[in-house]
């Protein structure tokens, strides 16, 4: 069987500061008026998407993994390193922290670290994030913690549509309400909460915690990852490339008219924002359109895309 580029069902999930946006923007059949994230390519066993085309409909990429390794990588994958998310902020997302990749393997069953970034792919007007924190030593930390000096300890940071954060490990982050976010991330599923607004779900219970772990993971001082992007003309499409870390590299694609391509040694995760395009291979043709998330395989050889889009793409590292 050659390779041919994957669309995704999303796998999506209810939260409590989850909204409709998802429905409105990208018209998502949501299960609830508190629809929080859509995981639009995802492997890890909290949200599996499945495959929406070809011959490999409804199979997941744990299943393709097995079957076509070479599609991935040059070597077996023991997991699919990578997690793509949309997430609906309808309300503020609690202040919290994830581990990295020693850490969560003692403490969390053998999961991955997970360092994240964000592309804003909506904000309403006054929309803001949690980016970091003030404290100089892990004991003004712990203090200014058990204190709830929060408006002090807490740095915040205006945002708006087109935005790009890079959060690796020990960050301690937020989203704020009235933000629609593309995440990509480490395929790992471990959050810890610091500070969750005292809120209560339904059934009147407070969220759980996680302070002993928060102080341990945290990185104090917090130093913030200043990004520079570079941005790169290809004829009809331009490439602003944000990052190129060290679990994954990050970009944005804007194209306006037909740009040939190959796919180099390595896959790629490519999620369509706005408009949409034809993209042809050797083999057959695909209409992608704003909402839609592909995986384009390493083997797949040379293709094209023609049309009118804004995607942003992840891929791994050389």
């Amino acid at each position: 069987m050659n390779a041919y580029p994957l669309l995704f069902t999303p796998s999506y999930h209810e939260r409590i500061w989850g909204g409709t946006r998802l429905r409105t923007l990208f018209d998502y059949p949501i299960p609830s008026e508190s629809t929080g994230e859509a995981w639009v390519i995802s492997d890890h066993p909290n949200g599996r998407s499945t495959v929406a085309n070809g011959v490999y409909k409804g199979h997941t990429i744990q299943d393709l993994l097995q079957k076509h390794p070479d599609w991935f990588a040059d070597h077996p994958f023991e997991r699919f390193p990578l997690l793509v998310k949309l997430l609906d902020a309808c309300d503020d997302l609690s202040v919290q922290v994830h581990p990295d990749d020693e850490f969560a393997s003692l403490y969390e069953n053998g999961e991955l670290g997970k360092t994240e970034c964000w592309y804003i792919v909506h904000a309403e007007p006054g929309a803001e994030i949690v980016y970091g924190h003030t404290a100089k030593t892990k004991e003004e930390l712990a203090e200014m913690m058990a204190q709830g000096q929060w408006d002090e300890l807490l740095v915040r940071v205006p945002v708006r549509a087109g935005d790009f954060f890079y959060i690796p490990h020990g960050t301690i982050h937020a989203l704020g309400k009235g933000i629609v976010v593309l995440e990509t991330q480490q395929n790992s599923d471990v959050t810890y909460r610091a500070f969750d607004y005292d809120r209560v779900d339904p059934s009147g219970r407070k969220r759980e915690l996680h302070v002993d772990k928060v102080l341990q993971v945290t990185k104090v001082p917090f130093v913030k990852k200043d990004i520079k992007a570079k941005i790169m003309d290809h004829g009809s499409l331009r490439i602003t490339h944000y990052l190129q870390g060290p679990y994954f590299s990050a970009e944005k694609w804007e194209l306006s008219g037909n740009h040939e391509e190959r796919s180099k040694d390595r896959f790629i995760l490519l999620s369509v924002l706005f408009g949409s395009a034809r993209l042809q291979w050797s083999e057959g043709e695909l209409v992608i359109r704003k909402g839609d998330h592909v995986l384009i395989p390493r083997t797949l050889g040379p293709y094209s895309l023609s049309g009118d889009l804004e995607a942003f793409v992840s891929y791994l590292p050389e």
